[in-house]
């Protein structure tokens, strides 16, 4: 007798003469590789830019806090506990990691734009979600940071 007509129903890949160990685990680890490349690639290329990902909605809202100096004041006091440490004490950054708060990029963001950007956060670029905050303390920070332009 031979091979075949003893596994007459088995297919080439479930022949144990046929398996081979190397590519079986290609097929288990490769859709895992994909996924994380899937997901490092969207946060390289999507995250480019965060004001794109602002919704429409948040693009358009004004700080009801914009005109008030008791928030500016506040604002810089928030902005001292909770910011300072990575963007430094006048908002300028380190030139590195750590962004100037200072750039045309920020000053033609909306005030709802950085708000959105204060609650949602970008952990892949180092920004914490601040929505532990009351919204009321973002929109004072936000006034503090207007105050400097």
């Amino acid at each position: 007798m031979n091979r075949r007509t003893l596994m007459p129903l088995l297919r080439p890949s479930e022949d144990p003469a046929m398996r081979v160990p190397h590519l079986r685990r290609v097929s288990v680890f490769a859709p895992k590789v994909g996924a994380m490349l899937l997901v490092f690639t969207s946060l390289a290329f999507g995250a480019a830019n965060w004001m794109d990902r602002v919704p429409p909605k948040d693009h358009a809202r004004p700080n009801p806090l914009a005109s008030s100096s008791e928030a500016v004041h506040a604002g810089a006091l928030l902005y001292k506990q909770h910011c300072a440490q990575c963007h430094q004490a006048d908002a300028a950054g380190d030139g590195k990691k750590k962004p100037s708060l200072k750039t045309d990029r920020i000053r033609t963001a909306t005030d709802g734009d950085l708000e959105w950007y204060l609650r949602q956060g970008d952990l892949a670029h180092g920004m914490p979600s601040w929505s532990s905050l009351p919204q009321g303390q973002r929109w004072q920070i936000i006034a503090w940071l207007r105050s400097l332009q």
